[in-house]
């Protein structure tokens, strides 16, 4: 398994690119579709956001409490495009800042009323955020793959998290790519999203 150290460079990896991905999103993008099913790019970026809030909580208090995603619509007159990015963007440096000084004690944290190692929660957290920032890029057409260090770490590890249990879950089925398909465009489609639609 991904040692701590190892899953915290992943994490840190993935917020620099999903703060890549948000450069791209324009002042009338919030209502695009994504390739998450059933949700535009408000909604995803409020999910990463909650989800990064989450993970900065679990490295300072050693739990993080599960909740149902948030899919609700954006309600008239609710904050825009600048708060949404600037949340994320302030949200990724306060999860940045947690995990490098997280507390010390315990190797682990309850998450949801289970006992995970830290470096579980790092890494499913970067697996969260790199494919979420793809999402964000595909929805804003600016087609910006997940860098081939990240995307092969990945690669090695997300089989022992999202497997046949999981992923009804959290990730759609798998959809086949050809073999020279790149490290990038075999992640996401492992992760369900269809590489390059």
């Amino acid at each position: 398994m991904v040692g701590l150290t190892q899953a915290v460079r992943l994490l840190e990896d993935a917020v620099h690119y999903g703060l890549r991905a948000v450069e791209g999103v324009g002042s009338d993008a919030l209502s695009r579709p994504t390739p998450c099913a059933g949700w535009d790019l408000d909604m995803l970026l409020c999910h990463v956001n909650e989800s990064m809030s989450a993970l900065r909580e679990g490295a300072e208090s050693h739990c993080i409490g599960l909740g149902p995603p948030d899919r609700r619509p954006r309600p008239p007159g609710a904050s825009g495009v600048p708060d949404r990015v600037a949340a994320f963007r302030d949200g990724a440096l306060d999860l940045l800042l947690a995990w490098r000084h997280r507390a010390a004690g315990r190797p682990e944290m309850e998450v949801g009323g289970l006992s995970l190692a830290d470096q579980t929660v790092a890494f499913v957290g970067a697996v969260e955020i790199a494919v979420h920032g793809w999402d964000i890029a595909e929805s804003c057409g600016t087609r910006r793959a997940i860098p081939t260090p990240l995307a092969l770490a990945m690669l090695e590890w997300a089989p022992l998290f999202v497997d046949d249990g999981a992923r009804p879950l959290l990730f759609a089925a798998p959809v086949p790519v050809p073999p020279q398909a790149s490290p990038s465009d075999r992640l996401v489609a492992y992760l369900g999203r269809q590489p390059g639609s």
